[in-house]
């Protein structure tokens, strides 16, 4: 939960994962003159595509510090795949003018939310700025991901003696599960299978989130029904029992035997009627209200019962989990000549290239969550100098070495001379620079390194049989693939690879994963030419499968996010 004061995003606005903010100042200037400053911060938001700020919301005042570390947390909406800008302002409020604005001015400082998810154990601190000749101290910002109740409950249980309800035969018993909710009414949340012809069935284990079964409320009560089995869909009830998420959680280390019965479980509202700690009623009421020696219609026992956290994006990255970006850039002469307007190369001075415009959509938010900022960037499909040799995997900076970048920067900085230096030719091979990285992702795969790799094309694909190959390969390592197609080509190919509607397989083999995302870049240009729109849209859509990729890996490979680095 948040902190009492925690501000919420305006209504309306689409959920994501809920990011608390912590905020802390160091070293504020002292703007007063017989006591130290009252700090507030203001926290300003920037909108997709949008150089507007809005204000957010604002922290309490404390007085009398320049080190404060306010209560009031910020609470926002978190989106991998997008840029999400903050600026933070910060006040001393020397007097009782609700214009904040007009107070004096103690510093700012700008951030991405993804930098401070990204940064170790979700920590970062950032100086603060705006102040004119002035050491204007420092910002200290924690981010951390709101629990959500992702745990996930593993339960077995069987029956003994149920009535019996079949006149030619023994009953055919199932389960049902239901929630109460805040107005004492009830909602199913899981079924059984039926076992046939028993009275003492022993049901398989089954899987279901906490938050389906109590909404995150473990002392709500769980509503569990007992029926009988009929093929016309008229089920006859054995009776029902009372229990709740917490006292279920108690069979870890203890069998907990139910009686069937009456009950009239729901009259005590969400908690519902007082539990029996030893052996809650599982009754059914009619026999109850006919029968003087009623006991019970047969007892329910929870053989066993286990808790998993369903982990998410950010406790990998808090947990220390690096992403390693790496570019392939398409340098086949299907483009044009660089220095020609029709050229999908061609930078005039006042606009980016298709090319420069989708590597900086996707690597600027990419490049918050790699910590040392040194990109492998490649080009193919080109003859280099001197020898005039076709190559499919060199590297930008010229250096088969070391062809890391420093920041997004470096790699458009290579690019841009490697278009001055090579000789666009052919044809589209997809496949060497694929198995490149994928070989860097094998020599890491505990969790700690996460590969993705932006290939940015023109044309039609060369080589897919080796490039499904090189895929299905690479399905099996923590690495993802995402594929702009610039230009009007044609780019069924393409959407073969991104394995949304049928895995993509090889010689019999399929993926093990989905780990392709294509998308062709002129679906996301701004008609209006603002690019800084255009990117945002882009870099939302090839982004948005990245953090399922990853966990599906950590998920297949059993490998849980570093607790030691969470503390």
């Amino acid at each position: 939960m948040a902190s009492p004061g925690a501000l919420e995003p305006a209504a309306g606005s689409v959920p994501g994962t809920k990011v608390e903010l912590t905020v802390s100042c160091r070293n504020l200037l002292d703007m007063d003159t017989f006591s130290k400053s009252d700090p507030v911060v203001v926290l300003f938001v920037q909108g997709a595509g949008s150089s507007e700020w809005k204000e957010f919301g604002r922290t309490e005042v404390i007085d009398n510090t320049l080190n404060p570390d306010f209560v009031r947390k910020f609470v926002l909406d978190y989106y991998f795949e997008e840029k999400q800008n903050l600026r933070f302002d910060v006040f001393n409020v020397d007097s009782k003018s609700g214009n904040v604005y007009k107070q004096d001015f103690l510093g700012q400082a700008f951030v991405a939310l993804g930098e401070v998810i990204g940064s170790q154990r979700g920590r970062l601190e950032r100086a603060l700025t705006g102040v004119p000749g002035k050491q204007c101290g420092t910002i200290l910002l924690l981010a951390e991901e709101l629990s959500n109740c992702r745990d996930i409950v593993t339960m077995q249980l069987c029956a003994n003696k149920l009535d019996k309800k079949d006149f030619f035969g023994k009953s055919d018993p199932f389960l049902v599960f239901y929630r109460s909710n805040e107005d004492g009414t009830f909602t199913i949340c899981h079924k059984t299978e039926v076992v046939k012809n028993t009275l003492n069935p022993v049901w398989q284990p089954f899987t279901i989130p906490v938050r389906a079964l109590c909404n995150g409320d473990y002392d709500r009560t769980v509503k569990i029904d007992v029926y009988d089995w009929d093929r016309d869909g008229s089920h006859d009830f054995i009776g029902e029992f009372a229990t709740s998420y917490r006292e279920l959680s108690r069979a870890q280390s203890q069998f907990t035997v139910y009686e069937v019965g009456p009950g009239a479980v729901g009259a005590g509202g969400a908690h519902g009627p007082a539990l029996s700690r030893l052996r809650p009623q599982v009754l059914n009421p009619r026999k109850k209200c006919k029968k003087k020696k009623y006991v019970n219609s047969g007892t329910v026992t929870l053989l066993s019962f286990s808790v998993e956290s369903e982990f998410t994006f950010v406790d990998y990255i808090r947990g220390g989990t690096q992403l390693n970006f790496t570019v392939a850039i398409d340098f086949t002469a299907s483009n044009g000549m660089p220095s020609q307007p029709t050229s999908l190369h061609y930078a005039s001075p006042y606009q980016l290239s298709a090319y420069a415009l989708a590597l900086k959509a996707v690597g600027e938010i990419i490049q918050d969550y790699d910590s040392d900022k040194l990109f492998p960037a490649y080009g193919f499909g080109a003859k280099l100098p001197p020898d005039g040799k076709i190559s499919h995997q060199f590297p930008l900076n010229n250096n088969a070495e070391n062809p890391s970048c420093a920041g997004i920067d470096g790699v458009l900085e290579s690019y841009l001379q490697s278009l001055r230096t090579v000789q666009l030719y052919g044809p589209t091979n997809f496949a060497p620079v694929i198995n490149q990285v994928a070989g860097a992702a094998a020599q890491v795969t505990d969790g700690s390194q996460y590969h993705v790799l932006l290939i940015i094309t023109d044309g039609v694909i060369s080589d897919m049989l080796q490039t499904k190959e090189a895929i299905v390969s690479a399905s099996a390592l923590p690495m993802s693939i995402i594929i702009v197609g610039v230009g009007p080509a044609e780019f069924e190919a393409m959407e073969e690879l991104d394995g949304d509607e049928v895995r993509v397989s090889s010689r019999g083999r399929y993926a093990e994963r989905d780990i392709v995302q294509f998308v062709p870049f002129r679906d996301y240009v701004d008609h209006s030419g603002n690019q800084v729109l255009s990117m945002a849209r882009l870099a939302k859509d090839v982004l948005a499968e990245i953090p399922e990729q990853l966990l599906s890996y950590m998920k297949t490979r059993d490998i849980k996010p570093r607790q030691a680095d969470l503390q």
